[in-house]
């Protein structure tokens, strides 16, 4: 079965771009193109796409409020968001706004497409260089989490803090293993366990919850 994709950019030219990129894969299809966040909200139910690829800067309804009101609908619909990231001040708004996966708009359409098949197949997406630019974010103080105590975190065993800290530093599955001496399998239960005591829906979920939470740091920041 084919992914579906609904597009949605408010210039002409991206979404068609776009649409070549993921009309030439044979296991993926677009479903529509929607010019704002407004329109995809009145397309999705009819369209049903699997993944939206949605810009976050748009005329009319921006791509944070459409990702906040999809969520709301409880629609199954996954959320790749498209964006410059360092001109773009609500990124960390999106990702708490529900979204599943960011890529950056210079992306190859090698990466375009990996991303929504990632997605698409329920995983979230967070780029090594978004991850260092949502680091660096925090750094220079362009994003201040509320680092508020949650209890939740009490409901984690010290090894699953441990590997939620190396998540939330945007490392695979794999490097987490390796750098805590353990299989790539246990981190994989160890993700899920997480997941599922702090009641969150994807890696990206968890990554913003340690920043909030203060659990993880950026380096460099004042302690």
């Amino acid at each position: 079965m084919s992914i579906r994709v609904l597009v949605v950019d408010d210039q002409t030219i991206v979404r068609a771009g776009f649409t070549a990129i993921i009309g030439g894969e044979p296991d993926m299809r677009v479903v529509g193109q929607a010019g704002d966040g407004a329109e995809a909200l009145r397309m999705v139910p009819e369209k049903r796409p699997d993944v939206v690829l949605m810009d976050i800067r748009m005329s009319g309804m921006d791509g944070l409020t459409a990702s906040r009101e999809l969520a709301a609908m409880g629609s199954p619909a996954r959320v790749l968001v498209l964006t410059t990231f360092h001109r773009d001040e609500y990124v960390f708004g999106a990702l708490r706004a529900g979204a599943s996966g960011f890529l950056l708009k210079d992306c190859d359409p090698q990466e375009l497409v990996d991303a929504i098949r990632t997605v698409a197949s329920g995983e979230a997406l967070l780029a090594p260089a978004v991850t260092r630019r949502l680091i660096d974010a925090f750094v220079t103080g362009a994003i201040v989490p509320p680092s508020a105590a949650d209890e939740r975190l009490d409901l984690l065993t010290h090894r699953e803090r441990d590997v939620l800290v190396h998540v939330a530093q945007g490392l695979s599955n794999t490097e987490v293993g390796d750098t805590l001496g353990i299989s790539t399998a246990t981190v994989k239960t160890h993700v899920n366990a997480i997941l599922g005591k702090l009641d969150l829906r994807d890696r990206v979920q968890a990554t913003i919850f340690a920043y909030d939470t203060g659990l993880v740091r950026p380096r460099g920041a004042n302690p």
